[in-house]
């Protein structure tokens, strides 16, 4: 059984799917994704990813923060978001994200410390793509990236621009790994 904030996400998924006049296969085949794992999002019976859920809400035209807090961002001119206070949310079991930004209103890009859980795995991830491109550096930790099938090294200071429709997936090594990252729209 999945648990109530998934349920929750999901819910708010197929009411504002239903609002914008969509269908399942329109949202699904729009955001990229298989058809059978929008519809099991859908239901909550699925943990979403991070990308796929960034995905679902541009094809809905709302801000991530819609889906995640069922509220829309309201603040103009400047958000200030002290340490450790963002809006933390974990999509997948070795990723934990803090959005830094997630009430301030018509966002140009999408700011989060990321941890990667260090699980002594350094292949095998499924790896994700969403529109847009994404800045990610560093903060403690090394972590290995693989981006579009080439494999990266980084340490504290180190940092990676990319086009983020490259299929990409990031592995602690040896300890967890934290970082920024900035996802651009």
């Amino acid at each position: 059984m999945m648990n109530d904030s998934i349920q929750t996400i999901a819910l708010r998924i197929c009411d504002l799917r239903e609002i914008c006049g969509m269908t399942q296969e329109e949202v699904a085949a729009a955001a990229g994704i298989p058809l059978d794992m929008y519809r099991e999002y859908e239901a909550g019976q699925r943990d979403f990813s991070f990308s796929h859920l960034f995905n679902i809400a541009s094809t809905l035209g709302v801000d991530i923060s819609d889906l995640l807090t069922g509220e829309s961002p309201k603040l103009r001119g400047y958000i200030l978001t002290r340490d450790g206070k963002g809006l933390a949310f974990e999509r997948r079991k070795a990723y934990h994200y803090q959005h830094l930004a997630y009430n301030f209103k018509d966002k140009k890009a999408e700011p989060f410390i990321v941890v990667v859980e260090y699980d002594g795995q350094l292949e095998g991830k499924q790896a994700h793509s969403h529109e847009g491109q994404e800045f990610d550096y560093v903060l403690d930790g090394h972590m290995k990236i693989v981006l579009g099938g080439n494999e990266l090294y980084l340490g504290p200071g180190d940092s990676v621009y990319y086009d983020s429709s490259l299929p990409h997936a990031m592995y602690a090594l040896e300890r967890d790994a934290r970082f920024i990252a900035v996802v651009i729209k």
